[in-house]
């Protein structure tokens, strides 16, 4: 029986062997499996790079990731940017006064196709950098990068400029917090005064308080003076500040002060424990109800969102897509690039109507809000 198997399969090869021979004598070239790609293989026609990804560089802020608003949401969009849209990144913090701003600039540049600075004190030294790395692209947050002495023209053809309308978002917040407080003072917590964008907070804090109650009184302090930006990094001083706020009769208080602004909640819990009288705090930049520790999550009424995070994942989106451009975008209502935070649900539903009345207004320019605080 074994003998006759083999008979039969000597004779099944010797016919496949001869079928072969007898094939077209042109097609001679036999192929490696090993050199054919398989069938969800990509095919390299010779055009395609080996590593086509964009990559990304982020400098932050004075206080670096961890601060809980400012850096961090910034660092939220970049996250966004390397899981959907594949980009390769890379993320450094300055020195604590900020002096290798330009030295981290250009270490970024180096290894980067954009590079996003978190701040606008980075906006001297990203013309400069820019200017000597012109196939890198560069986004500035919080400055246009526009040469205002020359007709607004870009500062550089490879560097674009991030802004937001801090305003807006504030006017909704102190809309919120003069009609919530029981003492009719409320306050606000600035990191560093004078120098043209903490101002903007205020001056909208103050604008959306009074158009609910003309007669509010608002407590007002900043924690450094310009030139020392320590104010965005103090949240010591932040919670004495805001103890001070609260003991003179404010019952809500909003911060613009970074990292600072940590002693803001640690304050209206210690205030409220000890007075028996809760007493809040407004966050800024990212939804600080996320962010804060569960101890203090109960004192954030709300928090004015300054949308970083967007600005950042727009921005990366136009580099893979290739329609970066130079010249200054405007994050605003509009656009919701600034807004207002619900987590905790602290907010009644009858305000957040009202609230989106007066977005609603503001974006139809029925109400224009000032960015200066003695205008408010």
């Amino acid at each position: 029986m074994r003998k006759r198997l083999l008979l039969i399969l000597s004779i099944l090869l010797s016919f496949t062997l001869l079928a072969a021979a007898c094939g077209d004598d042109d097609d001679t070239t036999t192929e490696d499996p090993a050199d054919t790609p398989a069938d969800d293989a990509p095919v390299d026609d010779g055009d395609m790079p080996v590593d086509d990804a964009v990559s990304v560089g982020l400098v932050f802020d004075i206080g670096g990731e961890g601060d809980q608003s400012f850096n961090d949401s910034a660092a939220a969009g970049l996250a966004r940017a390397e899981a959907e849209l594949g980009v390769t990144i890379s993320k450094v913090s300055p020195n604590d006064d900020g002096s290798n701003r330009a030295e981290l600039l250009q270490l970024q540049a180096d290894s980067n196709d954009i590079v996003i600075a978190v701040g606008f004190l980075f906006a001297d030294d990203a013309t400069e950098v820019s200017g000597a790395n012109p196939d890198t692209n560069f986004g500035v947050i919080d400055d246009a990068m526009l040469d205002f002495d020359n007709g607004g023209v870009p500062r550089s053809d490879n560097a674009a400029g991030l802004t937001f309308a801090e305003e807006q978002g504030s006017f909704l917040v102190g809309a919120a917090a003069a009609s919530l407080s029981e003492t009719g003072t409320i306050g606000f917590i600035g990191g560093v005064c004078c120098f043209g964008l903490i101002e903007k907070f205020e001056a909208g804090y103050i604008a959306g308080a009074k158009a609910v109650n003309a007669d509010i009184e608002i407590i007002s302090e900043y924690v450094t003076e310009f030139p020392n930006f320590d104010g965005f990094n103090d949240p010591a001083a932040g919670r004495e500040t805001a103890l001070a706020i609260y003991e003179a009769g404010a019952d809500i208080v909003y911060h613009a002060a970074g990292g600072t602004g940590a002693g803001v909640f640690a304050a209206a819990k210690e205030h409220s424990e000890a007075s028996g009288s809760k007493v809040w705090g407004i966050g800024v930049d990212s939804d600080q109800y996320n962010t804060v520790g569960e101890e203090v999550q109960e004192y954030v009424l709300t928090s004015m969102l300054k949308r970083v995070d967007s600005a950042v994942f727009e921005i990366v989106s136009a580099q893979v897509d290739g329609s970066f451009a130079s010249g200054n975008t405007v994050y605003d209502l509009s656009v919701d690039g600034v807004g207002y935070s619900t987590s905790g649900d602290f907010l009644p539903a009858d305000l957040i109507a009202s609230l989106e009345d007066f977005k609603a207004q503001i974006i139809a320019g029925e109400i224009v809000v000032p960015t200066d605080p003695t205008e408010a």
